[in-house]
């Protein structure tokens, strides 16, 4: 295949980055790049600002692109502002189980009616009073609907029928668990159900933007988003699934590191990334992203969502500082309300702290440094003070953020040691994963450098384009999925309820069949979904021995399977 071209966006906190880049074979080369200010009420028009800027100098570059990838905070944002959409709740779980124990928000409807562990119905499904409160709920002014039953990747056929009441009384759109995960977990399916049904209205019409966006520019390439475990989908899929990206930020920046770090496979390393806004913390062992299994949390709550395990801490270079009475207690504030007083900003902020104590000749980050200075002499002076307590301001603000910081990082280490550690390439059980160094990326990278090997006693490496890393990392990501298929010989029925998928198999159907059917599967899903070649390979397979409805003995297997997350070339820096 001959040399073609990609684009990555990201849509940060503080930031939109752009970089175009050129693939050939196995190796990429960065042929421009843009950064622009985040409008979060207009994500589109960061988007379409970051184009203008590259296309002065890459017009012919951008309509030649072959495929799009973004990464975005619209969701997170969303949700962490309380601005995402009302959701109504139907739940169903049988006898024995108050499902209310696992009820979001203020609208939830539990309807009679269960299935047990194989999906047998064992109390009809009695739906009126949904019908009533559906309809009640749109006249309320609920935006979407998230119907989810106790066991329904056994058998949907409950699930089903209560999303088709719920969407003829109400109008309104329907999100049904079992189309999101094949997983039995019932309290995380109802919290994947739930938030994917908050951020669905908000997500499409992010997506139709993007579309209208890039079309200005004269881009008809692939386009795909981000999503929580480091791999990509086609706006397509995405569609269908907008709680996979709510968290795909920190995933761009791993994938970046992945890119932009050759030797990054010998390494148990701490990735930080320290944006406008937060600081994002990942881990990698052996060279691999460490992943959460157990599933993404939003709100506190676990969801079957796969993603990078990661943390964020409100620490980014415009935080604003809290001068506390003299100085002597300073601290950085999880608030930002513009950019810090080096780039035009009104209030001194982590940045404008950096840049007071930090006298190096290096300004490349780091903006108006004589802005910065007056701007924490101007706040000493209004508590009374001289330049020895804005020198005072500036050392304790900077140090509490790098406490922050630094136990963040541990919090994250010891989380991930203190089970089973999985990773992208693989689950590497028993073994203590302890970083040995730090890939830094982010706009305030080299201020921070020798503060941070300082605090975490470790080196710090920072990449050539260390400011547009996670526009780099989604450019490069290769699209990824995760399919769980059950056989059941006893009913004669393989499923795969995240594709809606089930057929007829005959009692010597065997593990060895179900697992080449599972990857069968997906491998055909990624086709469809325009992506190749994909590394397909089984994570998890189990049999249990069981009797059917006439006593005799039966196998009820599970078998999970994926596309690795990856990147399609490595960066020359």
């Amino acid at each position: 295949m001959g040399e073609y071209t990609v684009l990555g966006i990201d849509c940060g906190g503080t930031h939109t980055d752009a970089a175009i880049l050129a693939i050939q074979g196995q190796r990429a080369r960065l042929l421009a790049s843009a950064k622009t200010s985040t409008l979060h009420d207009d994500l589109p028009k960061s988007v379409r600002t970051v184009l203008e800027i590259l296309a002065v100098s890459s017009a012919e570059q951008l309509k030649n692109v072959r495929r799009v990838t973004l990464g975005t905070t619209l969701e997170i944002n969303a949700l962490v502002q309380n601005r995402a959409d009302t959701v109504g709740l139907a739940l169903s779980a049988g006898p024995g189980l108050d499902p209310l124990h696992f009820a979001i928000g203020n609208n939830v409807c539990v309807v009679p009616g269960g299935l047990d562990h194989r999906g047998v119905e064992i109390e009809k499904l009695f739906t009126r009073e949904l019908a009533i409160t559906a309809g009640q709920w749109a006249r309320d002014g609920v935006d979407a609907i998230a119907c989810v039953g106790k066991f329904s990747p056994r058998n949907p056929a409950h699930e089903n029928e209560m999303g088709a009441v719920a969407a003829k009384a109400s109008s309104l759109p329907v999100t049904l668990g079992h189309t999101l995960s094949g997983r039995l977990n019932f309290p995380r399916r109802i919290a994947t159900a739930y938030y994917n049904a908050a951020v669905g209205r908000l997500h499409e019409n992010f997506l139709n933007s993007m579309e209208k966006a890039l079309a200005t520019f004269g881009i008809s390439a692939q386009c795909r988003l981000l999503k929580a475990d480091g791999g990509a989908m086609p706006f397509a899929a995405s569609r269908q699934e907008p709680v996979q990206s709510i968290l795909s930020g920190p995933a761009a920046s791993v994938m970046g590191v992945l890119a932009m770090w050759p030797d990054a496979a010998k390494d148990c390393a701490l990735l930080l990334d320290t944006g406008g806004t937060t600081t994002d913390i990942a881990l990698f062992y052996e060279g691999s992203p460490v992943v959460d299994r157990q599933g993404m949390i939003l709100e506190n709550r676990r969801t079957l969502v796969k993603s990078m395990a990661s943390i964020s801490i409100a620490v980014g270079g415009d935080s604003l500082i809290d001068p506390g009475a003299d100085g002597k207690n300073a601290r950085i504030l999880p608030l930002r309300t513009g950019p810090a007083m080096a780039f035009g900003g009104t209030k001194p902020t982590f940045l404008d702290a950096l840049n007071y104590l930090d006298a190096a000749p290096d300004t490349r980050d780091r903006g108006d440094v004589d802005a910065s200075r007056s701007g924490l002499e101007n706040m000493a002076a209004s508590l009374g003070g001289d330049k020895s307590m804005a020198a005072d301001i500036a050392q304790n603000a900077v140090a509490n953020a790098m406490d922050k910081i630094v136990r963040a990082a541990t919090e994250l280490v010891e989380n991930i040691n203190s089970g089973p550690i999985y990773t992208i390439a693989a689950l590497k059980a028993a073994r203590e994963a302890r970083p040995q160094k730090i890939y830094l990326v982010g706009g305030p990278a080299h201020c921070l450098r020798q503060r941070m090997e300082a605090s975490f006693g470790m080196p710090v490496e920072i990449a050539s384009h260390f400011d547009v890393a996670n526009a780099i990392g989604a450019a490069l990501t290769i699209p990824t999925a995760w399919l769980e298929v059950y056989a059941d010989t006893g009913k004669r029925e393989l499923s795969a309820p995240a594709l809606n998928y089930r057929e007829r198999i005959d009692p010597g159907f065997t593990l060895k069949d179900a697992e080449q059917k599972a990857m069968d599967l997906l491998t055909r899903k990624l086709e469809d979904d325009g992506g190749k070649d994909a590394n397909v390979q089984i994570v998890e397979s189990d049999l249990f021995a069981t009797l059917d409805d006439h006593g005799r003995g039966a196998k009820d297997m599970r078998v999970a399977c994926q596309a690795r997350p990856g990147i399609i070339a490595m960066l020359d820096q």
